[in-house]
Formats: structure tokens, sequence, C-alpha cells
């Protein structure tokens, strides 16, 4: 088991995507953070299908950042109701594991 966790979030554009994983690393809150090509999403909303264009967004960082993670996203995020998930890292290179603490210390 380890510290790290993968916050994985969507952004409808590449700009704001961006400038999260800005302040996430200026702030040494994210070790590393992915920006995806965009995608398309289907999902359900006030009872509506709603179809749209997002980038997927994986952040690196540890547990420890998580609150403050989220606080920032949903600060940042123009989506009333953000997509933020939380994906435990329970094994993985540990010079990686060891860089990903190092970076956010």
């Amino acid at each position: 088991m380890t510290n790290a966790i993968l916050v994985i979030t969507n952004f409808p554009d590449n700009d704001t995507a961006a400038a999260l994983a800005q302040e996430l690393i200026d702030t040494r809150l994210a070790a590393c953070i992915n920006i995806m090509s965009a995608c398309t999403s289907v999902y359900r909303w006030q009872s509506d299908t709603e179809t749209a264009e997002e980038h997927p967004v994986f952040i690196k960082t540890q547990q420890k950042h998580y609150n403050r993670v989220e606080q920032i996203i949903n600060a940042m995020h123009p989506y009333e109701l953000p997509e933020i998930l939380v994906v435990p890292v329970t094994d993985g290179l540990p010079a990686y594991l060891q860089w990903i603490i190092d970076e956010t210390t």
C-alpha cells in the first residue's frame, strides 16, 4: 500500500484542463498530470441524456493532498457537478511512487 492516489476528472476544453494542471504543479499538490485528447462522454444529467466532448485529466498525488486538490478542481471547473474520482494506488514501480512523494512534499 502506498500514499499515492490517482485523481480523475474531465474538463470541457484543453485550456481549463491546462490551467488546473499548472496550478496543481505550481503548488506542489501534484507530481504529474496527464491531459488526454478529447473524447466523447455520454451521460444522464437532470433526466436527459447528454453528449459532450471532454478532456480526461489524470492527477498523480498523495492522499494527504486530496482535499485541497478537490477544492481547486471545484473552484476552477465550469460544471455544476464535476467528475472527481479517486483511485488508490496499491502498488507500482517503487522509484516512481517515491518520485510522487518527493515532488508533492
